[in-house]
């Protein structure tokens, strides 16, 4: 065979000693009884081999053969409880050593055979100790290492007389000193990857929790959208459509106006939905942005958008006077937008519960460190006020919205009647810097 030839075998028995490890590794954690009952089956055979293979130069020890047998099974056998007992195995194991050291099992062989005879047997008693430091308590371990240490001495005594016993001492510690690294080796191996999938599923944990609480605080915030949108143009419409209604038989031009408005206010609210519906469908999409290419997508409504929220309100019959203190459309597009949403649903309330021959004062303050927010009604022609507080136990959808949105950002929110009747709302957003870092992903759509 040529020295290609030779090498070409190499990677061939890498090959296959790899599959073995791989096949091992699985049966351990597949079938950990199928191994053992092999290794048990291993050291028997080891046993029986030697003593054929030495034929009728086998010495006889004047002890029955079958107590020679029962003590070769007594080191095997217990191996099968090595991981569910190590400590226990390896006691019995190198008691059963020295219990056939003692009774001369194999002290009358021939010298040339003696020390081959006490290394088969000490194949058990190494097993043992490789347990016990990859299954057992850690504080047993130094008293397993004595022990062993002192089956060590009693067989390096025995080696031939050719061989010194710190000879056989040295090889036979090595070949124990090597089982325990070993064995301590796999195991803080087994225990990193433990650690590995404990992390792993700790992870899992939080990843589902974190996606668990996306969802509510995604719900939470299409709840508020599309209660703002909807409900705000759904009381303008029935507004404009009460007006129009009244107005039909004493000015029909008045009635063609409020269904111009109603036909505008409705193809507004249609169009806010749409593209509500579109940014969470962008959002969710896992083939980008083509799918809503066609979406007309507007910005976000805030401070500039008041005048025309304002106007929609007037057009339904409330009187609403507006004002701004510093530049508050200059602010961040989420404190706008949170600002925007509250104006509205404090309008909308006033519509609704103040009916449409009401006046409602609008101002909006930036004095650099917080944006301010006031709505002031003077209440129904009637002076009943039908308004709800805003409170922790009171659950009404626009002012629950009002209270988060204002939570969002660090601010407060009060409502409740004035002294001299109506309502008022007043909301207090602190300022920050404009940052996309810095807006919660719950104000990036509407």
């Amino acid at each position: 065979m040529s020295t290609e030839d030779q090498l070409s075998i190499h990677p061939k028995v890498v090959a296959w000693l790899a599959g073995t490890g791989r096949w091992l590794r699985r049966a351990d954690r597949a079938r950990p009884w199928l191994l053992d009952a092999l290794l048990v089956l291993a050291i028997l055979l080891a046993f029986g081999m030697y003593a054929a293979l030495q034929g009728h130069e086998y010495p006889t020890t004047g002890l029955p053969l079958t107590i020679i047998v029962a003590l070769q099974f007594g080191l095997a056998l217990p191996l099968l409880w090595r991981r569910r007992a190590p400590s226990t195995v390896f006691s019995i194991v190198l008691a059963v050593f020295l219990l056939q050291w003692s009774l001369n099992v194999s002290l009358n062989l021939p010298l040339d055979l003696s020390l081959h005879s006490d290394v088969i047997l000490f194949l058990a008693p190494l097993v043992a100790l490789y347990s016990l430091a990859r299954h057992g308590l850690l504080r047993h371990l130094g008293f397993g290492c004595v022990a062993m240490l002192v089956a060590l001495l009693l067989v390096a005594l025995r080696v031939p007389i050719p061989v010194s016993p710190l000879v056989a001492l040295f090889f036979l510690g090595s070949a124990a000193t090597a089982s325990v690294v070993l064995a301590l080796g796999v195991r803080l191996g087994w225990a990193y990857l433990v650690e590995l999938q404990e992390r792993a599923a700790r992870l899992e944990v939080e990843r589902d929790q974190r996606s668990k609480l996306a969802t509510a605080a995604e719900r939470a915030r299409i709840a508020r959208e599309m209660h703002d949108i909807v409900g705000h143009n759904l009381s303008i419409i029935i507004g404009l459509a009460d007006g129009g209604s009244r107005a039909a038989d004493v000015t029909p031009a008045r009635s063609k106006q409020a269904l111009d408005l109603i036909s505008g206010t409705s193809r507004q609210a249609l169009a806010e939905l749409r593209r509500t519906l579109t940014v969470l469908s962008e959002a969710r999409s896992e083939s980008g942005p083509d799918n809503t290419q066609s979406a007309e997508l507007s910005p976000q409504p805030g401070i500039a958008d008041l005048d025309a929220l304002c106007e929609r309100v007037r057009a339904a019959g409330p009187q609403v006077v507006y004002r701004t203190i510093g530049k508050p459309d200059a602010l961040d597009p989420g404190v706008q937008l949170a600002a925007y949403r509250i104006v509205q649903e404090s309008l909308t309330n006033t519509l609704k519960h103040a009916g449409s021959d009401t006046r409602a004062h609008l101002t909006v303050s930036a004095n650099g460190a917080q944006l301010t927010v006031r709505i002031e009604d003077i209440g129904p022609p009637d002076g009943a006020a039908h308004h709800v507080s805003v409170g922790p136990n009171k659950h009404g959808h626009g002012i629950a919205g009002m209270r988060e949105r204002t939570a969002l950002y660090g601010g407060t929110i009060t409502a409740g009647p004035c002294p001299g009747g109506g309502w008022s709302v007043d909301a207090v957003l602190p300022l920050v810097p404009v940052s996309a870092s810095q807006v919660p992903h719950v104000d990036h759509a509407s």
